[in-house]
């Protein structure tokens, strides 16, 4: 049976069903495999199956206590609502391969993971017959499509925080149109790092967890990771030899995802890691430096981060499993805003720069005038980032990950390619609903409040 573990090592593997309703681990780490499966002798069998097919195939190596005709109907169920023919789509623009996994029910990349982890709490807190309160925290797309995997259902309540004023008015739309008495949305006055701070400060706190069944929807939750390394298999399979990957990077949930599949011996060569201003991420792999700054607030709004999530999980790795430097990593990171590695990361595996708004703007304007293609300004960072690192593919299959549709930021859209040329009929129909959401302070015992008072 597959087990997890923390990154911190203390607490005991616990199965997938588990680590599921956890999210966080009680030490405060995050969750990973204790091994991760090779599937290099296994890749002719693999490259022609559809996604869904495919996504048994991966999922269901690390759901080992699901029954497989269980999980197998739970991932069709996931992705039976995507408005593609095989729920992510693979363009062509040039040399250049975008990989387009916004077809789900928000139209952002975390549908792919969010509908079905959506799925698995309601299985598994059916089985158990238990309830959960869900503490998440976005930067504007994980909190739709969290609350579209898991809305009106009975077992779930999904309390979202995210930064008052700081997500686009359409993401904030879709999260607090929501009608379902389930869903409450929290706007937190701060910054989205602030936002997962409070999260995590309440995770912390074991007794309170455990007293309201907190569980965890964003990318610290392994689910989130392991739906998304299908997308990276299935572009991968795809590919003529080898692919590479240029990833529009935040909480660092997506590209670890892709670290992951290159583990497991998929045919991935290089990660590109793109940030905006934000260059936390960027600086660290080019210089070994993780060092907190000022959020800068850009056009990509889902990357104004300075302290990503996931990044705990691949210094796991670059460590060799070692908890104790781990934590002091961790803790010197907490304490002074710094911490640094020995041994530089390989850059065998990741390459990384970061995009400015100026560069972001003319990326997405080059390429709808060469090739009529719309990017979201995600998207357009990991477009420019390719374009950059071009000539280190040497005939390496390149996909940009594309991860939202441009219809969610049609101010910076339309701002160089045209006024109403970003809109998609779903998100119009949400301009005029009522909606709903408590502005609150960023405190601990005011969003403890909140579960207290509108959770079961």
């Amino acid at each position: 049976m597959m087990l997890y573990q923390s990154t911190r090592g203390g607490m005991q593997p616990v199965p997938f069903k588990d680590a599921v309703i956890t999210g966080l681990a009680p030490d405060g780490g995050l969750l990973i495999p204790v091994d991760i499966p090779d599937v290099s002798d296994r890749l002719l069998d693999l490259r022609n199956l559809s996604f869904v097919d495919l996504a048994k195939e991966i999922v269901g190596l690390y759901a080992t206590d699901i029954e497989p005709e269980i999980l197998s109907t739970l991932i069709e169920e996931a992705y039976a609502n995507f408005d593609t023919d095989d729920v992510v789509k693979i363009r062509t623009l040039g040399d250049l391969k975008v990989l387009e996994l916004f077809h789900g029910p928000t139209l952002a990349f975390k549908d792919v993971a969010l509908q079905l982890l959506g799925r698995l709490f309601q299985h598994v807190l059916t089985e158990r017959g238990e309830h959960l309160n869900i503490l998440g925290a976005t930067s504007g797309d994980t909190g739709s499509a969290a609350i579209a995997g898991v809305r009106g259902l009975k077992d779930v309540d999904i309390f979202i925080l995210y930064p008052n004023g700081r997500v686009s008015p359409l993401q904030e739309l879709q999260m607090t149109t929501v009608e379902d008495t389930n869903v409450h949305c929290l706007a937190v006055e701060g910054s989205f790092d602030d936002c997962q701070t409070l999260m995590k400060t309440i995770f912390g706190d074991l007794d309170f967890k455990k007293s309201y069944s907190l569980g965890a929807v964003n990318s610290v939750n392994w689910a989130r990771v392991l739906a998304q390394i299908v997308y990276y298999a299935y572009a991968s399979l795809r590919a003529s030899d080898q692919a590479s990957f240029c990833v529009p990077t935040g909480n660092f949930g997506n590209v670890f995802a892709g670290y992951v599949a290159k583990r497991m011996g998929l045919p991935i060569k290089h990660l590109i890691l793109a940030t905006n201003e934000n260059d936390i991420l960027s600086e660290f792999f080019r210089t070994g430096v993780y060092q907190r700054g000022e959020v800068h607030y850009t056009i990509s709004p889902a990357m104004d981060i300075q302290v990503a999530s996931n990044f705990e999980r691949y210094l796991y790795y670059h460590l060799d499993g070692d908890s104790s430097a781990l934590k002091t990593f961790m803790n010197d990171f907490m304490s002074t805003g710094r911490a640094s590695v020995s041994v530089l990361p390989s850059a065998d595996t990741f390459l990384s720069t970061a995009v400015n708004t100026r560069d972001t703007l003319a990326g997405i304007r080059e390429v709808y005038e060469q090739y009529g293609y719309l990017a979201d300004p995600h998207t357009a960072v990991g477009l420019v980032a390719a374009q950059r690192f071009s000539e280190a593919s040497n005939g390496v299959d390149l996909f940009c990950i594309a991860t939202a549709h441009p219809a969610k930021f049609p101010e910076s859209v339309d701002q160089v390619a045209g006024e109403g040329v970003a809109r998609h009929p779903s998100l119009e129909r949400l301009k005029n609903l009522p909606a709903r959401k408590v502005v609150i302070p960023a405190d601990v015992e005011v969003i403890k409040e909140q579960i207290r008072t509108n959770g079961r």
